[in-house]
């Protein structure tokens, strides 16, 4: 049987802190669909469309990875594609209380799900998609905060 999971996220940018984690989960499972969240509260620098052509992009010599897009509640997406697992990632910047919660709100709602947290590495837990946004628009330079991909992305997005 195929250990699969997803790792969603609004990955407006994807980060390195992001790729970090994924990286690590795929030592664990077999299958990691990456998935975009859209959410209607948040403004995006790129679209959701887009955001799935740079991950795919990004992945496309990455069998294992899976990326897709979900607008509705990840359970639901799990569900409905047999996952049975998510992946978030934890900084020590006081994630853990919010993703505890969400993480038992998940499992209220789909029992069966279960979620396993992965530590973000030192070189890359004060990263955050937010941050990134935030030097970025004051044309500062991310390219270490980021996957090449992204940065090319980047380089040719209008603000």
């Amino acid at each position: 049987m195929i250990k699969k999971a997803v790792y969603a996220g609004t990955f407006d940018p994807f980060t390195n802190g992001h790729d970090d984690i994924l990286k690590r989960a795929l030592n664990i499972f077999d299958e990691v669909t990456v998935l975009i969240a859209v959410s209607p509260s948040k403004v995006p620098l790129f679209s959701a469309a887009d955001r799935l052509k740079m991950l795919e992009e990004h992945f496309s010599d990455e069998s294992k990875v899976k990326v897709d897009s979900w607008s509705g509640l990840l359970v639901d997406y799990a569900k409905k594609n047999k996952i049975d697992t998510i992946i978030r990632g934890l900084r020590p910047t006081g994630d853990f209380e919010v993703e505890f919660q969400m993480a038992s709100m998940n499992n209220k709602l789909y029992p069966e799900i279960e979620t396993v947290f992965l530590m973000t590495e030192g070189q890359n837990y004060y990263i955050s998609s937010s941050l990134v946004k935030e030097v970025y628009r004051h044309d500062g330079d991310v390219s270490e905060f980021v996957p090449k991909v992204i940065n090319n992305w980047l380089s040719k997005a209008e603000v």
